[in-house]
C-alpha cells in the first residue's frame, strides 16, 4: 500500500504490517538456493563437486548437457541425466508452504521464481501464481514444430531411460522432431510471458519478499529496484545483497530461509497452519515416491532409497558422496549407449557424437553473462571468470538426486 511506513523494520513490524489489512498484495522472489533444504544441493558449491564429476562425463564441456545445439545433435547425454534428476523425489520445503501459506490467505499476488523444479507447484501454490523466469519440467514440447507432449509418455519415457534408452520424439505426421522439458537452455531465449507482466506486478505490490539471492542475475534481479520506494522490500538470506537496507522501508532478516520463515510465521500466529501445509507435503512426496520405484530401474531406486536415510549423515560428506555416484552411474550408461552406437555401426550416430564432440567451449563461455556467486559459502577464487559464470547460468538448470532428506527438521 503505498504511503504505509513500517512501525519497525524488524520481523514485529513486518507482522503488524502483513496482518493490518493494508497489505493485501505480497509479491515474492524466490532464487534457486530455497531449493537446497529440500535436498537439491546447489552444484556450485565445492562441497557438492558436482561440476568436477560432470567433467568426467564424455562430453566437449560440461554446460554442453544444456546447450540447445549440442541437444540437436545428440540428446543421450540430457535424458541420460534427467532419468536421474527428473521432479518427484524432492518434498518442497517451509519456505514453500509459506508460498501456498500466502496463497490460503489471499495475500500472494505473484512468486517469481528462478527454480525448474516444480516444488512451488508440488507445494500447492497455485499455477496462475507462479511465474516461472527459466522455465521447468512441468511441461515439454517438440523443438522443431512446438506441439506439447503428454506429460505421462514424457514422464515414463525418462524413468525408464536407463533401460530402454528411448528419446522422446514428436508423434506428429512428418514431425520427428526432437522434445524438450520446457527449461531455458543456453541459445534459447527466456520466454517473453515470464517478464511482460512483471514490472506491473511489483509496481503495484504492497509488499515485495526476496527470499535466499544474491540479486546480481538479471533480469530476476532487476524486479527488486524497480519496486516503489514506498513499498516495504523484505530480504531474507544468509547475506545482505543488492541495495537491501538503502531504503526506509527495507527489512532484512538475516539467517537461512526455512529458519527465517518459520520465526516470521510464529509471529504472525501462522505457525500451526505453515506445519499443517508442509505436511500435506510429505504425502504427495510419498505418492511420487512409490511411482518411481515401480517405474526405475535398480540404480535409480538406491538413489531414492540413499536419499530418505542421508539426514543421519553428515550433510557435505552425503552430498559429495552421492554426487559421485550419480556421475558414476550417469557415465555407466553414456558409456554403454557408445558401445551399443559403435556395435550397430550406424553411420549417423557416429556423424552426431562427431558433431557434437567439435563444439567449442569457447563458444558456449562466450554466451553467458558474468554473474557472481550467491554466497561466500560457494566461493571459490581460484576459478577463472569464464567458468564463475558458467557455473552460476548452469544453476539455473541443474536438479540433482535428493540426497538430504530434511523432512524431520
Amino acid at each position: 500500500m503505498a504511503g504505509y511506513h513500517l512501525e519497525t523494520n524488524d520481523l514485529k513490524g513486518l507482522s503488524k504490517y502483513i496482518k493490518s489489512g493494508d497489505c493485501q498484495n505480497i509479491a515474492l522472489m524466490v532464487p534457486l538456493s530455497v531449493s537446497t533444504s529440500a535436498g537439491i544441493p546447489d552444484f556450485r558449491s565445492p562441497g557438492t563437486g558436482l561440476y568436477a564429476n560432470l567433467a568426467r562425463l564424455k562430453l566437449p564441456y560440461p554446460e554442453a548437457v544444456f546447450e540447445i545445439n549440442f541437444f540437436r545433435n545428440n540428446p543421450i547425454p540430457f535424458y541420460t541425466l534427467a532419468h536421474e534428476l527428473y521432479p518427484g523425489k524432492f518434498r518442497p520445503t517451509l519456505t514453500h508452504a509459506f508460498i501456498r501459506l500466502l496463497s490460503e490467505h489471499s495475500l500472494l499476488s505473484m512468486c517469481f521464481t528462478q527454480n525448474i523444479d516444480t516444488l512451488e507447484r508440488r507445494a500447492g501454490v497455485p499455477e496462475s501464481k507462479i511465474i516461472e523466469a527459466h522455465g521447468s519440467f512441468a511441461t515439454q514440447r517438440c523443438i522443431k514444430c512446438k506441439t506439447p507432449f503428454d506429460d505421462a509418455k514424457i514422464k515414463e519415457m525418462v524413468l525408464n531411460f536407463s533401460k530402454a534408452r528411448k528419446v522422446p520424439k514428436c508423434e506428429r505426421p512428418r514431425c520427428g522432431g526432437l522434445v524438450k522439458p520446457d527449461i531455458v537452455f543456453f541459445g534459447e531465449a527466456v520466454p517473453p510471458p515470464a517478464f511482460s507482466k512483471s514490472p506491473s506486478i511489483i509496481r503495484n505490490a504492497d509488499l515485495l519478499i526476496v527470499i535466499g539471492t544474491s540479486l546480481t542475475v538479471h533480469p530476476f534481479a532487476s524486479l527488486a529496484e524497480i519496486c516503489p520506494d514506498d513499498c516495504p522490500r523484505v530480504l531474507i538470506n544468509i547475506d545482505l545483497v543488492g541495495d537491501f537496507g538503502d531504503r526506509d522501508q527495507d527489512v532484512v532478516l538475516l539467517g537461512k530461509c526455512d529458519e527465517v520463515i518459520k520465526e516470521l510465521c510464529e509471529e504472525l500466529g501462522w505457525e500451526e497452519e505453515l506445519m499443517k501445509l508442509w505436511e500435506e507435503t510429505a504425502s504427495s512426496t510419498d505418492a511420487t515416491d512409490s511411482a518411481i520405484d515401480s517405474t526405475t530401474d535398480g540404480a535409480s531406486s538406491v538413489a531414492v532409497e540413499e536419499s530418505r536415510s542421508s539426514s543421519k549423515k553428515a550433510g557435505n560428506e552425503m552430498l559429495e558422496a552421492a554426487v559421485a555416484k550419480l556421475a558414476e552411474r550417469i557415465e555407466k550408461q553414456m558409456a554403454l549407449g557408445e558401445q551399443e552406437a559403435t556395435e550397430s555401426g550406424s553411420s549417423e550416430n557416429r556423424a552426431k557424437d562427431s558433431t557434437s564432440t567439435s563444439i567449442s567451449g569457447d563458444k558456449a563461455r562466450a554466451s553467458v553473462v558474468p554473474e557472481p556467486r550467491d554466497s561466500p559459502a560457494s566461493a571459490n577464487p581460484g576459478v577463472d571468470e569464464p567458468v564463475k559464470r558458467l557455473l552460476l547460468q548452469l544453476k539455473v538448470h541443474l536438479m540433482t538426486v535428493a540426497v538430504v532428506n530434511r523432512t524431520g527438521e
